[in-house]
């Protein structure tokens, strides 16, 4: 049987890079599948989401600004300077069924004696005209992120249900006026958080209307062409940001029938833990966090996953 790995760590966001460094600090020797290269899709790419990100102001230690894949690289570094080992590739499938627990990647086959999974979580998009061209350059999927970018704009936010509504109030503090573009003539979000979108004066509706392109110029966004689903009447509406709310996907493809996942299909962990529903199996970042969904919280739990992990082991009599 081939030599059995401490802690094997599947992503390398925020999550994972902290779940390793603490891991590495440990001595407990973790191995990190990164993901593949930077031309694959976000949900794949080793660094996560931050490698598509420019700007990242709200990092804590960071008072000027650092861009995501900066960032990503400095969190890889520091792992790499405590020991960890680090496979720039995909992971292809996992069993879970019993100890040690086998990882598959795409050149590699590893066995853990732990597992922290820390594959986060893919924003939906609309897969439109424009929107690729226009990402960090006023397409933005996360509010907290980038709102302070369009401070005192107008701003256009497409969804109609609680992340639209969360994005919207959050962004009129901000902004100057903010336009939900929703497809129906009503909202899916929760009877509150309606109740204070329609009282915002800086909230306004675009209803029964889809984006149909994101339009403009070597600056940036200048607005977007929606189209009323009911009479078919086409027209700009003009704004410097245009923000998607449509919801998250977390990446769990590989874990179905291994994890328990909650309704909403994120990883379900034990309350304040990331204990898993398979022993010695934890879960960290965005692929277990339907809330925050920030790179600051991410790295919390990956910390706290490292420290899981560590004391199971122990626990187990293997540490």
């Amino acid at each position: 049987m081939p030599d059995v790995n401490k802690v094997v760590i599947i992503g390398s966001g925020p999550a994972g890079y902290t779940a390793a460094i603490y891991a590495a600090r440990a001595n407990l020797e973790p191995l990190i599948f990164a993901g593949g290269p930077a031309e694959e899709e976000p949900s794949r790419v080793a660094g996560g989401q931050l490698m598509i990100t420019t700007d990242v102001e709200n990092y804590p230690g960071f008072p000027e600004r650092v861009t995501g894949p900066e960032l990503m690289e400095r969190f890889k570094s520091q792992a790499e300077r405590f020991g960890t080992r680090v496979l720039v590739e995909n992971v292809l499938r996992v069993d879970f069924s019993r100890p040690p627990f086998t990882v598959q990647g795409e050149s590699h086959t590893i066995q853990g004696h732990t597992v922290v999974v820390a594959t986060g979580a893919s924003a939906k998009w609309l897969k439109v005209k424009g929107e690729d061209s226009f990402k960090n350059r006023g397409v933005s999927a996360c509010a907290t992120c980038d709102g302070f970018f369009f401070k005192g704009q107008d701003v256009l936010v497409v969804g109609g249900g609680d992340t639209a509504m969360e994005e919207s109030s959050y962004l009129a503090k901000i902004c100057r006026a903010v336009t939900v573009v929703h497809r129906r003539d009503s909202l899916r979000a929760s009877k509150i958080m309606q109740e204070r979108a329609f009282a915002n004066p800086k909230i306004k509706f675009a209803w029964d209307s889809a984006v149909e392109e994101i339009v403009g110029n070597e600056k940036g966004v200048t607005g977007a062409v929606v189209t009323n689903v009911k009479t078919g009447e086409r027209r700009v509406l003009e704004a410097s940001g245009l923000f998607v709310a449509i919801g998250h996907t977390p990446n769990v493809s590989l874990f179905k029938g291994s994890l328990e996942l909650l309704p909403s299909g994120y990883v379900k962990v034990e309350p304040g833990r990331t204990k898993t529903s398979v022993p010695g199996v934890f879960a960290c970042g965005d692929v277990a966090d339907p809330h925050y969904r920030q790179a600051v919280t991410a790295a919390g739990t990956g910390c706290m996953a490292a420290i899981d992990a560590e004391r199971w082991m122990i626990e187990q009599g293997l540490g």
